[in-house]
């Protein structure tokens, strides 16, 4: 993901991107979440955003400073002033909210500008990797599924994918068996 991040450049389009990267891949938002995105739906006082996520559920999520301030650079200097009332935009006129297709292909193209290699080059890639990096610093799966948004425990545990040589450095090996 870092690599990902710092693969976008500093023009217009890179600090758009650079922007959506970091939502997809630090608060685990969909594609679909980051196309609804207002520009009234941040609340910078008290560092919240509020996501529109599937049924249309709206939940108030915690605005991480990186993401928050990759955010700003993207109003202050790549933004255009538009009508749009959604907070991503297209770059080249005319001025339209971005499609979620266009945002699976800021992700394809940062991946393959990083050179990562990547079973699946989507959105939902940085959901997954979102939910991974959470369960490695500690969280508990609860803890995920509230950030994820996630209706039952069990849709949790598929996103959280568990790192195996991490587990083998923790295991405990069975009395009188042999480590494999």
């Amino acid at each position: 993901v870092d690599r990902l991040v710092a693969s976008c450049s500093t023009d217009k389009t890179g600090l758009r991107d650079k922007a959506v990267i970091l939502l997809l891949s630090r608060l685990g938002l969909r594609g679909g979440d980051v196309v609804r995105l207002r520009l009234t739906d941040i609340d910078w006082e008290n560092g919240k955003i509020k996501v529109c996520g599937k049924g249309r559920r709206h939940e108030l999520l915690p605005l991480p400073q990186q993401v928050g301030k990759a955010i700003l650079r993207y109003l202050q200097k790549s933004r255009p002033a538009c009508k749009a009332s959604e907070l991503f935009v297209t770059v080249p006129p005319p001025y339209r909210k971005l499609s979620y297709q266009a945002v699976g292909g800021i992700v394809r193209r940062a991946i393959d500008r990083a050179g990562v290699s990547s079973p699946a080059c989507g959105a939902h890639v940085l959901r997954h990797s979102a939910a991974t990096t959470m369960l490695r610093q500690g969280a508990s799966l609860a803890s995920i599924g509230s950030v994820l948004r996630h209706r039952s425990p069990q849709t949790t545990t598929r996103y959280a994918k568990v790192d195996i040589g991490m587990l083998s450095t923790i295991a405990q090996s069975w009395p009188g068996v042999a480590s494999c």
